[in-house]
Formats: structure tokens, sequence, C-alpha cells
């Protein structure tokens, strides 16, 4: 601990050298057409001293008073080069122009470039480029499904929008929109993610060697921002396709100094049902929208104020006999101001909530069930350019959760069923963190720091102690706002990089990660009423610490980037079911119905990536291994965890074909989901029961799937853009696994046969979208 305080303290005695010699240049860098602030633009001092843009735009550089070359570049934007003379600490807001797009420059590319310097590990951002071309089901742009495309990230199912990160369980992903949790970031039960790419100005992925300021979940952050909003010119756009609509607005509220932006998505298969005659067809629901609204002002030359909001709810029901509704809700209010030209702020207000609603008018089996997780959270972070060879952010933040993990409520005096609460249950969780990225040389540079994290379970509320059988014996009652515990962790975070020459690097890091909110699921995939629990007195935070290598690579004057990394990820306090075990219908306690153990896991990615000319695109490689070890299962053997899965593959191309048509195609593999088959079975009654042996120690088939796309640019005017957007999914027709069924022969009940479902083969999709 006292190396680690050294280390953060080092810039302090540098500044004092660096303060009576130098000046700082800081300032803004902007679209021109939009006023974006653009995130990871390069600033570079006569080719020498160099920074990037934060997530807001600025930037902060630290130079040798005198006149100097400033350059300033920007993906998909023209460089911006001129000189100017900095004999005192310099404002300079920068705005750059769009590139013209010819056919040798980069048509889409799954990053903004790796630096070969940066310590970062791990990092994938992605081009909202590629959200636009990758084909994908029913032509819904989708930027879960492409990220899933990258290496290390793996689809929890057939056109799930979960993900398993290095490893991880679905609910081991942080996913973050304007800093707002996103407890179920899925439509339609999974096929679509929440996300409508027309909003979304960045999104970054890390999967290893996460930074100090991001914790709470074990494997992976998926950070995505929204617009800010066009404050120079309206805007409007959108498209129709074969399931949905959706439609984008934004402008100025004051040009230059503030704008709006509202988005909304809507599908309309429901409408289709009600055309038709059959009763049993027309009262169904089956559809989701989403609304994304976010306003910003420029209050002055040093603050400016945000406000985002999301909107998304899904409908499912079959006449009035079964509903299904979840939906998410998040809002974010954020202050930037700017302390002078090395101190940077963010102060930042967060709601979010997510529920679902189940109906269920059978018979007499009349009754709803509702659950909900609903989050409070201050986030206070500070950026301080301490000098050119340091660069360090700190913070903290805290969260009040409340989770009501199931309510029971009749429908009617007729109803069989009786009022059941469970109880509720309350948690603060804090966290203070500091990371410092200081070169150290030309060649080294070194990110260290740490988090340190408490989570207090709070009352009211009763708390048990069970035995090894999953018995309670013994009931302790707590009082509003009693503390029932609290789990106090240090994450330390340590990266670093050595720039062979160049065109090659390469990096380490290791990253100590804590959970303490746990999704509880049966199945294979994410579902809507999977149920979120909090950490109690029995059930303890997850704990993962994790270990990268990686090698970096550039070739053929950077058209091309090789990119390996492997890593090995120890877990503790890894949950899993009791054989036999019923989450759902259950009154006990959940914690009687759990077990807990260790895991492991470790693998190695491979990315080739193509960034220029008419073909680009990339191939990604996983080869991996996830297990679990717990005292109950498996007789204390080492086990797949459900997420296991030997090799990953997925190939995507994109290509120019000429100014109006742009072809695409993507090619995915990946080894069977390891799951439990039964062993055998026996009559109980003239009932067949099976019984069960290995945990997940069978496999579904392996998975393929070729998709091909389109894109014609339609006649274009001075203030009209449109095109049309073809794909085709599943396009040879594979029919992968989605569900194995065992039953009884019809013709011997010694018999058992094996049933295969398949969702999809042959999804064509034609779309239409427009901008002016």
């Amino acid at each position: 601990m006292k190396f680690i305080c050294l280390l953060i303290l080092s810039p302090f005695v540098f500044m004092f050298s660096y303060a009576q010699t130098k000046v700082t240049l800081s300032g803004t860098v902007k679209s021109s057409s939009t006023g974006e602030t653009l995130i990871s633009a390069t600033v570079q001092v006569d080719g020498t001293y160099s920074t990037q843009t934060n997530d807001y735009g600025f930037y902060s550089l630290t130079v040798p008073a005198g006149r100097h070359q400033i350059v300033v570049s920007s993906v998909s934007f023209s460089p911006f080069n001129d000189t100017v003379d900095i004999y005192k600490n310099t404002t300079l807001h920068v705005r750059l122009d769009d590139a013209s797009q010819t056919l040798d420059e980069v048509v889409i590319s799954s990053s903004r470039g790796r630096s070969l310097s940066s310590p970062q590990m791990g990092r994938e951002q992605v081009n909202l480029q590629e959200v636009k071309h990758v084909p994908v089901l029913m032509g819904e742009r989708d930027v879960l499904k492409v990220v899933q495309l990258l290496p290390g990230i793996k689809p929890a199912g057939e056109g799930n929008s979960g993900m398993f990160v290095r490893g991880g369980g679905a609910d081991q992903n942080l996913i973050l929109l304007d800093e707002a949790t996103v407890y179920n970031a899925s439509h339609l039960l999974g096929f679509f993610s929440t996300f409508n790419s027309d909003a979304l100005k960045d999104i970054t992925v890390y999967k290893g060697g996460m930074p100090a300021e991001y914790g709470g979940r074990l494997s992976s952050v998926l950070d995505i921002k929204m617009n800010d909003g066009n404050n120079q010119d309206l805007n409007v756009s959108g498209g129709v396709g074969l399931i949905s609509a959706k439609l984008n607005v934004e402008g100025p509220i004051q040009r230059d100094k503030s704008s709006f932006l509202i988005s909304g998505r809507r599908t309309y298969a429901d409408m289709f049902l009600k055309l038709s005659n059959d009763s049993s067809l027309n009262n169904n629901q089956l559809y989701f929208y989403d609304l994304n609204a976010k306003l910003n002002f420029q209050l002055g030359e040093r603050d400016r104020l945000y406000a985002s909001g999301y909107l998304g709810q899904d409908r499912l029901s079959v006449g009035d006999l079964f509903g299904l509704d979840w939906g998410n809700k998040t809002g974010t209010v954020r202050w930037n101001h700017i302390f002078n030209s090395r101190l940077f702020s963010n102060t930042s207000l967060i709601y979010s909530n997510y529920d679902y609603k189940i109906s269920i008018n059978s018979g007499t089996d009349r009754f709803n069930i509702y659950s909900n997780i609903t989050d409070y959270n201050l986030k206070q972070e500070f950026e301080w350019n301490a000098n050119n060879r340091n660069h360090l952010r700190f913070g903290l933040n805290t969260i009040y959760h409340t989770i009501r993990p199931g309510e029971v409520t009749a429908v009617g005096e007729e109803s069989s069923i009786n009022d059941n609460y469970l109880q509720k249950r309350y948690s603060w969780e804090n966290a203070l963190y500091a990371s410092n990225t200081w070169q150290a040389s030309d060649k080294f540079n070194v990110t260290y720091g740490t988090r340190f994290s408490a989570f207090s379970i709070l009352g009211e509320g009763d708390f048990y102690n069970v035995d090894q059988e999953g018995r309670v014996t013994d009931t302790m009652r707590y009082g509003s706002g009693d503390f029932v515990k609290t789990y106090f962790n240090l994450e330390p975070r340590l990266a670093a990089s050595y720039q062979m020459n160049s065109y090659s690097s390469v990096k380490a890091s290791y990253v100590r990660n804590t959970q303490n909110l746990h999704l509880i699921a049966n199945s294979t995939t994410t579902n809507p009423t999977d149920k979120w629990i909090a950490s109690t007195n029995i059930i303890k935070p997850e704990i993962s610490d994790q270990f990268s290598l990686g090698y970096y690579r550039n070739l053929f004057n950077d058209q091309y980037e090789l990119n390996v990394e492997t890593y090995y990820k120890s877990l503790q306090n890894q949950i899993d079911y009791r054989d036999g075990a019923d989450v759902y219908s259950s009154n006990n306690a959940i914690e009687t119905e759990l077990l807990f153990g260790k895991g492991r896991a470790y693998g190695i990615e491979w990315l080739l990536k193509k960034n220029t000319g008419r073909l680009s695109g990339w191939i990604s490689y996983t080869l991996s291994k996830t297990e679990r070890k717990i005292d109950g299962i498996n007789s204390g053997q080492w086990y797949n965890a459900r997420q296991d899965r030997t090799h990953d593959i997925a190939i995507v191309a994109m290509y120019q074909l000429n100014d109006k048509w742009t072809l695409s195609a993507n090619w995915v593999f990946y080894t069977g989901d390891a799951v439990t088959f039964p062993a055998g079975k026996y009559f109980i009654d003239d009932q067949t029961t099976y019984y069960y042996t290995d945990r997940n120690g069978h496999r579904m088939p392996n998975y393929h799937r070729l998709d091909l796309g389109a894109t014609m640019q339609l006649r274009q005017r001075k203030k009209w853009r449109s095109e049309l957007s073809f794909s085709l999914y599943n396009a040879y027709g594979r029919e992968n696994a989605y569900v194995i069924e065992f039953q009884d022969s019809k013709d011997d009940r010694n018999t058992t046969i094996a049933n295969q479902l398949s969702l999809f083969r042959f999804i064509p999709s034609v779309s239409y979208n427009f901008k002016f």
C-alpha cells in the first residue's frame, strides 16, 4: 500500500521541475459540422509531445514556451495543422472538418487505432460505421451484435444480446449508457439490444485491465455514450425496416451554445397481428420501443451541463392469458468544470431502474409477479495533467441500491393465489479510486492505481444462517437503516507497455475486480425474469484476479494490425445452484438454493485487422477454457462453466464496390455450449423422471452461420441523403440448435428421443434509411 501511495504522489515531484520552464496548452476538439466534442482525438506538438482528448473532448499538454507546430487529428476528420505562439498558458479550441470520402481512404474500422505506447490492454473501440454495414438479424443495426464479433467476447446464444467475456457470466459485464447502469440490455427476449445506434456517439469495451474508475463487475465494461446533439443545424434522420421504424431529431437550442437530441424506435409486428381474423392471434402483443433524449448547454468557457435519459419497454402477451412487460429507465445529469489548464472535473448524478411484470390469468390462477432494481448514483471525478509524463485520474462513487426480488399479488377475489412479498433488499456501495499514467521513458509507459470499495448491506429485513444441506439454522432481524455487514476490498490495477520499435510493442497488466450484485438464472441465456440479488451475510462478493500479456504489431505501413493477448483469471466466491434448485417458484431464502466455490478462466485471443482500402474488416479467434470447482457439485471436481467454449471464430469483411454499393459479410463459428443432459431415467407413478450426473458435462452441437449484406446509396441531393440496406441472416440455412428436449418415444417408453429446436434459417431483410 505504501508503494502504491508513493507512486501516485510521484507526479507532485515531477511537477515542480516542469512548472518553472514550461507552459500548458489546453482546450477542446469538436466537429465543425455538428459541434460534437471528439473523443480520443490526437493532439501533437512538434511531433514530440502528444496527448488525446478525454471523454468530453478536453485535452491538456505541457510544452516549452515558444513557437510550435500543432497537429490535431481524428478518424473520419481532416487534420488541423497550424503554427501557434505559446509563451504562457494558452487555450486553443479546435474544430475539425469531416474528411471527404474516397475509395483509398478508410472505409470502416473496428477501432480508432490501437496505441502501441499506451499501457491499456483489452480495450476495443467500435466505429459506428461497423454497426451500419455488418449484416445482422432482421436488418436491425445492433451495437452488441457487432461487439460480439470481437475476440474474447462471445454471444450468449442464437440471436442473444447477452455476452460472455473472457470466461465471465452474462451478469459480469458492466453496461453503461451515459454512465447509467443498464441491467438488461435486450429487447424481444434478447434478439435485439436496447441501444439505438442512431443516438450513439462512442462505444468502448474493456475486457481486461479495466481503469480504476470502473468497478462492480468482474469481466468487462461496455461504456456507451450518446450523441450530444448538433448545435449547428437541425438534422432529421430515420429508417423503416421489416419489423421496426426509427426517427432521430437533433439541432441547436442556441447555436454554438446548446443543443438537443431526441431519438425513438418502435417495432410494429403486433400491428400485423391485428390484421388477422383469428382471435387467438389478433389479441396478442409483441413489440418494444425505446426513447433517447439529451440536452447540453455551454455555460461559459469553463462549464458545461448535460442532461440525458433513456426509456425502453417490451411487451409480450398472449391474449388475456399471459403477459410479460420489462424495461429500463435511466437518467444522467453531468456538470463539466475546468478549474485550470491542467485540472478537469466531472460531477454526475445518475438514476437507473430495471423492472419486469408477469401477468397470469388462467382459470382461478390469476396473479401478477413484479420485480425491480433501482439505483441512485453520485460520481465525482477529476483529471489532472500534472505534466507530460503523468496523467492522474481520481474520484469517488456512491450508489444506493434497492432490490425488490419478487412480489406476487392476487388479481380478483376468485384467485386461488395468495399474496406473497419477498423481502426488499437495500445496500450502499461506495468506492474511492486513483490512477496515474506515467511515461517512464520514450518506450516504457506504466499505469498504476487502485480502487477501494465498501459494500454495506442494510436493513430492514431478515437474514439467515444456513447449514451445509441448505437448511436455515438461524434468522436475524434488522431494522430500517441498520448495517448488517460491510465488505471492504482493495482492487489494485497495474499495466505496463514497452514499445520495441515504431511498429510493435508488448504489454502486461494485472487487475482485481469485485462484484456485489449477482444474477440468478437457471437457463443458459439471459432472460428478462432472471433475478438480481445483492451480497448478503452468506453470499460474499465475487472476486477476480486477471493477469494479461499481449503483443501488438502494425503491418504494411499501418494498413493492418495484429494483436495477440493471453490471459489467466482466478475467481473467488463463484455462485452456482444446488442439484434440483428452484430459484423461481420457491419461497425459501435464495441462499438455501446456492453453493459457492472458486473458478478459473484462461485463453489466448488473436485479432488481424485491415483498416484501409476498399476491402476492410477483421479476423478474430479465441481459444479458451472456463471452469468451476464447488463442493456439492460434480463430486467436488472441476467442471465446465455454462459459458465455456473452446473455440470462437469471427470473420468480418466489408467491400466498397463503388460510390453506390458497399458489400459485407460475416461468418461465425463457436464450440457448442456446455450443458447438462440426462444420463438416464426411471418411472414413478407412471411418470418419466430423468436423472443427471456431471454438471455441464455435455455439449450442444457446434454453431456456425454466414450473414450477407449490401448497402446501396440512393441519389443524394444537397440536403437529403438516403440508402437501402439489404441483409440475409444465416445465408446457407444452418439449423443451429437453440434448445434440445428429451422425451419418451411413442413406440417404446424405454427409448428416449432428443428433439432439437432451431430458430432462424434464411432470414432476409431490407430497410430504408434517410437523413436531411
